[in-house]
């Protein structure tokens, strides 16, 4: 299989993985990096790639948004726009080595999070009422997160607002998918311009054409496919890309 090939099937398993429940960097990246681009550069792209899966995932959902708590949704994607553009910066302002080291711990971080994220936001979640202010703090951190590194951001939205408003993750999916498109967009755009991502053409185009496809079929396949057998496929895949990691390091 040629190396397009391989790059655009893994960019239709990220935009489903990432319209299903999140994680779609943790086989985008290593794939990129696989075929030989650097750490950095391959984070761009694949951020890049993913951008029009998120806003096709939304656009399926646009008409179920719900409010997070009380905080609007025009207020929460400022935020997140914010946050991933900061994000972003870090990550091209910052050494590449930099990136390079923290990498395996932001995965294995995110695998964590993935793992445990449900157990703590049923056990937490019906006790705790965040305020607003407090809401958009954790998601501006989370953008943060999303706009250097991306794993699993989007699951960490979900846990935020499970813990801290008692949200359910079923109902908060649709607002999930809209702020990932939005930390997506944001740190993608900036990557286009200010990143050497463009050096590989067509690995970014095969990605791109892939995730977009995935992120709506995904977000369709999100309503007929077990929830349990997603989540564990994903978890598997983020606990061997986490452990391949540290082996490379």
């Amino acid at each position: 299989m040629t190396e397009p090939a391989l790059v655009l099937l893994t960019g239709v398993a990220a935009g489903v993985l990432n319209s299903v429940g999140g994680g779609g960097t943790f086989v985008a990246l290593p794939a990129l990096v696989a075929v030989g681009l650097p750490p950095v550069t391959a984070n761009a792209v694949a951020r890049i790639a993913l951008v029009p899966g998120a806003v096709a995932g939304a656009w399926v959902y646009r008409r179920e948004l719900a409010p997070v708590g009380a905080a609007s949704t025009t207020a929460l994607t400022a935020t997140s726009v914010a946050g991933s553009g900061v994000g972003a910066c870090l990550l091209l302002v910052l050494p590449a080595s930099s990136f390079e080291s923290a990498s395996p711990w932001l995965l294995a971080f995110a695998t964590v999070v993935l793992a445990l994220g449900r157990h703590l936001s049923r056990m937490l979640g019906r006790s705790a009422g965040m305020s607003t202010r407090a809401v958009l703090i954790g998601q501006f951190l989370i953008a943060v997160y999303g706009g250097y590194f991306g794993g699993a951001v989007g699951i960490l939205m979900v846990a935020l607002w499970s813990i801290g408003l008692g949200l359910d993750a079923a109902a908060g999916n649709p607002m999930r998918i809209t702020q990932l498109a939005a930390v997506f967009i944001t740190s993608g755009v900036l990557f286009l311009f200010t990143s050497d991502a463009l050096r590989a053409p067509l690995l970014l185009a095969a990605l791109l054409v892939g995730a977009t496809a995935g992120g709506f079929a995904g977000a369709h396949l999100a309503r007929r496919l077990p929830a349990r057998l997603l989540r564990g496929v994903l978890l598997a895949t983020a606990t061997v890309t986490t452990v391949l990691y540290f082996l490379r390091g």
